[in-house]
């Protein structure tokens, strides 16, 4: 789907149901007439619909009940919009990287399905705009509930460990990490190492703390423009990017 994800509309409700149209007149292009009303849809939204649910439940519950009126539109067997879990989105991604790489099933000489052998399953690593995703086989059992998943598929069972940390994505990393610089600033004026040197933009506090991913400080005035000027700076772009991380493991040993 062309343009931004369908969060972005929350003031637009209407529009995000729009903007799947292209996506779903495709999908009846090639989906063969006389099975589309048996073909099963889902719409299972990501990070940013997280975000925005934290936000605003009510404008999040919107923008779902206009996506589901744009896909009821069409004659698929519709079972509905909702927001994913963040394990949900990681092993989801697993399935479609391993499915494409045909480390699950294959199509064989003998032209008939079958389970590749001795072919190892890969790990999935997705980065996405508001949150980032780490899913993988491993090997021993997961013992955090939360993080453990298991599939049956084409008659072979799989656990995963699957992992999203939200506000890690591209988007919102680098939200956090011009909040951070912020603080640390004493003016209007930001230096951003990261940015390329001579680079310059004007942002509003509001719009840089307008995601729960970035708290904004109590002596912040939303209407007060920040001026952010790149510095082209690698290293201490690396330090400063460094410092959104908490490295420790707190694992007990």
């Amino acid at each position: 789907v062309a343009g931004p994800g369908i969060s972005s509309y929350a003031d637009d409700p209407a529009g995000a149901g729009a903007s799947l149209k292209p996506c779903l007149d495709k999908a009846m292009k090639m989906v063969p007439a006389e099975q589309q009303r048996d073909t099963p849809t889902y719409l299972g939204a990501t990070a940013g619909m997280r975000l925005l649910r934290e936000e605003n439940s009510t404008k999040a519950e919107q923008v779902l009940a206009e996506v589901s009126k744009a896909i009821g539109e069409y004659p698929v067997d519709f079972r509905g919009a909702r927001i994913l879990t963040g394990s949900e989105e990681g092993s989801f991604g697993w399935i479609t990287v391993n499915y494409l790489l045909e480390t699950l099933v294959k199509f064989s000489f003998a032209e008939r399905w079958e389970h590749p052998q001795d072919t190892e399953v890969l790990g999935a690593l997705d980065l996405g705009g508001a949150s980032t995703q780490i899913t993988f086989q491993p090997g021993v059992p997961v013992q955090d509930r939360n993080t453990s998943v298991f599939f049956r598929l084409y008659g072979t069972n799989y656990s995963l460990y699957s992992h999203s940390y939200l506000c890690y994505g591209q988007t919102q990393a680098l939200k956090m990490l011009l909040a951070a610089l912020h603080q640390a600033s004493p003016s209007a004026q930001i230096s951003h190492p990261c940015y390329p040197r001579g680079y310059q933009e004007n942002l509003t506090v509001a719009e840089l703390y307008d995601s729960p991913c970035v708290r904004a400080p109590s002596s912040a005035s939303p209407g007060l423009v920040l001026t952010v000027t790149g510095t082209g700076d690698p290293a201490a772009c690396g330090t400063a990017v460094q410092r959104l991380f908490n490295f420790s493991c707190g694992a007990q040993g």
